[in-house]
């Protein structure tokens, strides 16, 4: 989770045209409607930690963790913001998701637009469903000792997520239509599951984690790819299921 105190943010790749950092689950991308009362945002951390204005391209939730770039251009940000609406940029996820899944399969489910404010929502408005596609691989699981709802043991997995379009809340809106609910999710998830985490192992964050970006330099046209590595938190877990050494990159 952010803390005001933590250390810098830790920058995985930067030059003169793109920066890309870690994003710590609990910071916002900019300043949103979604969290009116928040007074720090990455953006203006990035900012005052390089010393220069960065323009955002892209956006990560509040409480997701990972890879997420900036541009020190507009110019550039106009052009990786193409990218990212054309789907060239390749994004990995991985998170921690109720149940066994199967081993590989594809989400191929229409999500409705999502209002961004309250006010959109109290005059009625409605957005028509889009395209969204998700595919997912089964790394690992875990069978808990520990009764969930009418099961006596509770069941996770581990799995690694590749979205094909960018809806908002894609990944977990998606996996809740599978019924294969993301531990930490307070908006889309199950919250008997939420509480065993916090209960049994202090995690109090959506284990949801951006780990890998691979895109097309907007200058140079060379091929990057940037990794991110989980926090202490996933690290913990990993240990504590038997998961430390599982390949997911």
């Amino acid at each position: 989770m952010y803390n005001s105190k933590r250390e810098p943010l830790e920058i995985l790749y930067q030059d003169e045209y793109i920066v890309v950092i870690n994003k710590p689950s609990g910071l916002l991308v900019h300043k949103s409607p979604i969290d009116k009362y928040e007074t720090r945002f990455a953006l203006q951390e990035v900012r005052d930690q390089i010393g220069k204005y960065v323009y955002p391209i892209h956006r990560l939730d509040k409480p997701t963790s990972g890879v997420l770039l900036f541009a020190l251009s507009k110019e550039v940000a106009q052009v990786m913001s193409e990218d990212f609406r054309e789907n060239r940029v390749k994004k990995e996820y991985i998170s921690v998701v109720r149940g066994y899944t199967e081993q590989k399969g594809l989400i191929d489910h229409l999500l409705k637009q999502m209002l961004d404010t309250k006010a959109e929502k109290e005059r009625g408005i409605t957005k028509e469903e889009q395209e969204a596609v998700t595919v997912y691989e089964r790394l690992a699981t875990v069978e808990l000792p520990y009764a969930v709802s009418r099961y006596p043991v509770a069941r996770y997995s581990l799995v690694k997520l590749l979205p094909h379009t960018g809806r908002k809340h894609q990944l977990r809106r998606h996996m809740k239509h599978i019924h294969h609910h993301m531990i930490g999710d307070t908006k889309h998830g199950r919250g008997e599951h939420n509480k065993l985490f916090r209960e049994k192992f202090g995690c109090y964050r959506l284990l949801l984690h951006a780990y890998k970006i691979t895109f097309i330099h907007p200058v140079t046209h060379k091929d990057v790819t940037v990794y991110a590595k989980v926090d202490t938190i996933f690290r913990k877990l990993f240990q504590a299921f038997g998961w430390d050494r599982i390949e997911y990159k």
